[in-house]
Formats: structure tokens, C-alpha cells, sequence
């Protein structure tokens, strides 16, 4: 399954350079307002660790689709060994596999979902089967035909399904693969755990025949005054007229599309700018003659001059905290706006007015909270450390999550950095690699901001020298530095100064050290509450002393489990990190971030 996969991928050469990926058609924007039946909910699988339900012994697929073909015996004589029984163990959707039973914390491969669903069709309308998620790899089938295949853990993806689709009962089946593999993005090296499965929400949506497939409504670059973007219909009436109003301000826009469904337009409008101390939202309408669609948005600038980053034309620092999308208490991956509101809120708590959303797109409910509470947001897509720099189908892959990430959340006022990567090593490959992510980033949306998380030399031995080749590409440098736990004692960040070789703004993107909450000791005894605080006591003057630093985020918000951490009695599997336990306990070091931002926000 996995060369099929890959073949399905654009071609894309490295000579001299890396091609553009171009994405392949479009996903329905604003998924959450349109028309559909939700499939969430108790899934019947099927644990298949040697992918027997889809290939035979000799490992050829099998030709019906092997599970996929949703069999059912067709009588007392019909031996079936691989089949969906009404006695078939169920998992819930949205939820990653590994924490909903106990024997699937650690397994890696794949599990057949199997659900049945009720559907009364109605003339004049086109169904799309929307996933938000599914890690690994994905073949999915619809009343035993394969509709398609998807790889990547953390975008969504779709299918039209309007003549697959039957009155009356119907049957999705998806394999889902969590495999890890080095030519995969990520690779099969990552720091955190590999939750498996339908870990967002699923849906049946339903649109007329011409609809609104997309749009980009937000300031026009660098003003305050004027609103600026595009629209785009798919169905068979292209050419239409279409109206985008922002009713609350009297402002609105009349635009024809083309023959190929779209149009650009801009308009004057009178509206609070989004900012995290003011997160204005605004009710925003898209109405064509067949369809029309309304969401929240927020508008903004982010732009940068010299060293600075400006938020609506100003000056702002970001005081930030990174986090990774695993849910605190219960565990297992963030897929509701209520975990998102938990995590944003003891974020915002603290005093941070952004967050780095590490490593990978999280689900959408995060940046629509963030949206709503006003946290200005980093997100990253998981081009993480040692990526097949020259291998064609890694960069399609990687260009396909930019792209699919960009498109579902560029309409978020939140989101103010695309990052290409986090802690990748040098080297010519690498950086052609990461300088086309960014230039497809552009190009996609040249309003916001590009960045990766770069890792620091030192240029003498107190002397941390910001230069990788990289930051010609960016317009944000990141950089992770853990003086004090990898790199020393905390006290050597008492004597470390900063240099840099671009006239941009940096932000510290990771540090900080490990701690269990409530293992105590005295400030030099590693693994205890007293050691992390005074790290974070150490790096902050430091900081302090950078000239161009812009912004920091701390590693990390929230303990998180992670099979590179071993330490018993420790870590446990866990990255002990977090300025918050993984059940919600606050460590001293909390404290000590908590009211340095908050001297920063008060103007000290």
C-alpha cells in the first residue's frame, strides 16, 4: 500500500532546485458551517497488524479491496475469516486508538474502521466525505468501493461522494496506517507519541451543485481600512455573482467570477482591528446565487521592518509558550473546543499573548479558539529534524501539508507564522528543501509571516552566532536553545550574548528543562521543581540582553507522553517539560514565566 501511496503523488525533481508541488483540486472551506451529517461516534474495527484484510500471503492488495469491500457472509455456508460482525469491538471518533484501550497505547500498524450511516438523497446537491484527520495513511471505502487514499497525520482530506452515495444505508470503511517510516514527514525520529487513528472529526457534507468552495477575506497588506482577498465557486454555474458583506460595519463587495469560478475583489470597511488584548471577531458573508456560506473573522497586519515584528502597524513582543496537541487529564489527541479551550486559556493565564502550535497543523478547533481568545499563533507543519532532504516524493508530501494547512486556516486572525520546520541539520539539500516550502507559502499567502526553528552554534564560547543559511528565506528566525539542561549549568546563560548576521527579528522558539511535579531538591539537583525554575531565572536576563529578540516560547506548556523518555520513576514516557503536568498541576517554574510576562504586559 505504501508505493501506491506514494505514486499518487506528483512528480517533482531536484535539479538545481525543487519544483513547486501544485495541489490537487480544493477542500469545502469552513467545513463546521456547512450542511452535514456527523459520523462521529462508535466505529466497529478490526486490528490488523499484518494487513491481511488487504493483501494476501504472497503481499499482492487483494483485487475487491480485501475489508475494504465490507463483505458480509451470504449465508450459513459462507466462510468469511476477515469481516465486520455486530459483535466486532468499537472505537469512538474523533480519538486516537492508543488511549482508548490499554492494549493499544504502544502498537503501531493498522486498524480497519468500519460505521454505517442513514441517508436520504435530495436532487440538486453534491456530498463530500470530510475527515479532519486520520494518522497515518488512509484508503477509504464507500459501500465496498475504494474512493481514494490520503497520507499525512494532520490535515484534512475529502472525497465527493454525491453518485457514491445510496438512499438508505450506506458503509464507510477506512484502513488506517500509523506506521512510522523514514521517507514519511515526519520521519520515523520524532519527539512525541504516535497517536493513531480517526483522530478528528468525520462528516458527510452537503452542498448545492455550484457552491462556495473557498475564500480569503482579511486586511489588504499593510493597511487598516481596506479589505481585500478572492472567492471561489466549483460546480458547473462558474460564472456568477457574488457578494462578501461584513454587516456589522456596513461594509461590503459585489465581484463576478470567471470562467473558472473565481474573482478577486477589495473593499473599504470600517473595522476593529484583531489583537490579542482586543480579539474582535466579525460575522462575514459570502453569498453567490447558489450558495452562500458565514464565518468569524478577525482582521490584522503582521508585518515585520528591521528587527521588529508590527502587529496592526505597531511594535509588539510575543510572549509565548509552545504546546503539542495532546488533550491534559485525559490524555490522547486535542480534538474539541473544549480542549483547546483549556490549554489556550491556562496559556493565556500565564500572560502569553501567542503560542507555538509544535510540530504539526493542530486540529482547528485550536486556532479558532485562538481566534476567540486572542492568541497570536505559530504553526508549523511536521518537517522535523531528519527529513529525506532529496527524495522528490518527501518534498510533495511536505508541500501537500503546507498547503492543505495554509488553505484551512488562512482565513484565522490568530495565525500570523507559516513555520517550515523545526531543528532540520545543515545542508545544501535541506535548505532548497525548506527555501521552496517557503516560496510556496508566499505564494499561497503573502500576508503572513515565515519562519522555522533553527538550531544555534557558538561562534566562541560565549558567543551563540545566528547565521544559518536558512534566514535569508525567512522572515522570522526561530531558534531552540536549552542552556541550562543540554547545553551546561543555568548559570552560563549568565555570560552567553547573542549575534546575528540578518537584520531580522529572532524569537527564541524553544527552552527550558525537564521536572516531575513535586520532585523537590535544591536549585542544582537536576529532575526537580527547584532546578527548572531556576533555569527559566537564568535564561530570562539573558534574553533580556538580545537586541533583536522579538518573542519567546517556553517548551513547553503541558507535560506529554513520548517514547524517547524512558527515565523510570522520572519521565516514564513522558517529557516532563511542561510548566504544567500532564493533570494540570502548575510547577514553580510556571511562576516564575507567569510574572516575567506579566511585568512585560503591564510595560516593565
Amino acid at each position: 500500500m505504501r508505493e501506491s501511496v506514494r505514486t499518487t503523488l506528483a512528480a517533482v525533481l531536484l535539479a538545481g532546485g525543487i519544483a513547486c508541488y501544485a495541489q490537487q483540486g480544493g477542500l469545502v472551506q469552513n467545513a463546521s458551517a456547512r450542511q452535514s451529517l456527523s459520523l462521529n461516534g462508535p466505529w466497529k474495527i478490526i486490528v490488523d497488524p499484518y494487513e491481511a484484510g488487504y493483501y494476501d500471503f504472497h503481499q499482492h492488495p487483494i483485487p475487491d479491496g480485501g475489508l475494504g469491500a465490507n463483505r458480509v457472509p451470504a449465508g450459513k455456508s459462507d466462510k468469511l475469516e476477515l469481516t465486520f460482525l455486530p459483535e466486532s469491538a468499537t472505537l469512538q471518533v474523533p480519538g486516537d486508538w492508543n488511549t482508548q484501550k490499554p492494549e493499544f497505547l504502544w502498537y503501531e500498524g493498522t486498524i480497519w474502521y468500519q460505521r454505517e450511516f442513514q441517508y436520504a438523497k435530495r436532487p440538486g446537491r453534491r456530498l463530500f466525505l470530510w475527515f479532519g484527520a486520520a494518522n497515518y495513511q488512509a484508503i477509504v471505502f464507500l459501500n465496498g468501493k475504494k474512493l481514494g487514499q490520503h497520507e499525512g497525520g494532520f490535515t484534512p482530506f475529502e472525497f465527493e461522494v454525491t453518485g457514491a452515495v445510496r438512499d438508505g444505508v450506506n458503509a464507510v470503511v477506512v484502513k488506517v496506517d500509523d506506521q512510522r517510516h523514514p521517507d514519511a514527514v515526519p520521519p520515523n525520529m520524532t519527539d512525541w507519541w504516535n497517536y493513531g487513528g480517526l483522530t478528528r472529526d468525520v462528516k458527510l457534507i452537503d452542498v448545492p451543485e455550484t457552491f462556495v468552495q473557498d475564500y480569503f477575506v482579511q486586511f489588504e497588506k499593510g493597511s487598516l481600512n481596506r479589505v481585500a482577498g478572492w472567492v471561489r465557486l466549483d460546480g458547473a454555474r462558474k460564472r456568477q455573482r457574488v457578494v462578501i458583506r461584513i454587516p456589522e460595519s456596513s461594509a461590503s463587495a459585489t465581484v463576478e467570477t470567471d470562467d473558472s469560478g473565481y474573482a478577486r475583489f477589495a473593499f473599504d470597511a470600517n473595522v476593529i482591528p484583531w489583537s490579542p488584548e482586543n480579539p474582535k471577531l466579525y460575522d462575514v458573508r459570502v453569498e453567490a446565487e447558489t450558495d452562500s456560506v458565514e464565518e468569524r473573522i478577525g482582521f490584522r497586519t503582521i508585518e515585520t521592518k528591521g528587527q521588529k515584528i508590527l502587529l496592526n502597524g505597531k511594535p509588539v513582543f510575543l510572549r509565548g509558550v509552545s504546546i503539542h496537541a495532546e488533550a491534559p487529564i485525559r490524555a490522547g489527541r486535542v480534538f474539541s473546543e473544549g480542549d483547546a479551550t483549556v490549554l489556550l486559556t491556562w496559556a493565556k493565564e500565564m500572560g502569553c499573548n501567542f503560542v507555538r502550535l509544535a510540530h504539526y497543523p493542530h486540529d482547528e478547533a485550536m486556532t479558532r479558539t485562538a481566534d476567540r481568545l486572542g492568541l497570536l499563533v505559530w504553526s508549523e507543519v511536521p518537517v522535523y529534524w531528519a527529513v529525506q532532504w532529496e527524495n522528490p516524493v518527501a518534498y510533495a508530501n511536505a508541500e501537500q501539508q503546507l498547503a492543505t494547512m495554509i488553505e484551512r486556516d488562512h482565513n484565522r486572525a490568530s495565525v500570523i507564522f507559516w513555520s517550515m520546520a523545526n531543528e532540520t541539520p545543515l545542508g545544501d539539500a535541506r535548505t532548497r528543501f525548506l527555501a521552496s516550502l517557503a516560496a510556496k507559502a508566499r505564494s499561497l499567502d503573502s500576508t503572513r509571516l515565515i519562519t522555522a526553528a533553527t538550531l544555534t552554534h557558538y561562534s566562541d564560547p560565549s558567543t551563540i552566532a545566528i547565521d544559518d543559511p536558512l534566514g535569508q528565506y525567512l522572515d522570522v528566525i526561530g531558534c531552540n536553545e536549552y542552556i541550562g539542561w543540554y547545553d551546561g549549568a543555568p548559570t552560563k546563560a549568565d555570560h552567553v550574548n547573542f549575534t546575528t548576521v540578518y537584520d531580522k527579528p529572532m524569537a527564541i522558539s524553544e527552552f527550558g528543562a525537564e521536572a516531575p511535579y513535586g520532585r523537590h531538591g535544591d536549585d542544582d539537583t537536576v529532575w526537580t521543581e527547584e532546578f527548572q525554575a531556576n533555569v527559566y531565572r537564568h535564561q530570562i536576563p539573558m534574553l533580556q540582553r538580545i537586541p533583536f529578540l522579538q518573542g519567546m516560547t517556553a517548551w513547553i506548556l503541558v507535560d506529554f507522553r513520548c517514547p524517547r523518555r524512558p527515565l523510570a520513576g522520572i519521565q516514564d514516557y513522558y517529557n516532563r517539560k511542561g510548566l504544567f503536568s500532564d493533570r494540570g498541576q502548575k510547577k514553580q517554574a510556571y511562576y516564575v514565566l507567569r510574572d516575567y510576562y506579566r511585568s512585560l504586559a503591564a510595560g516593565k
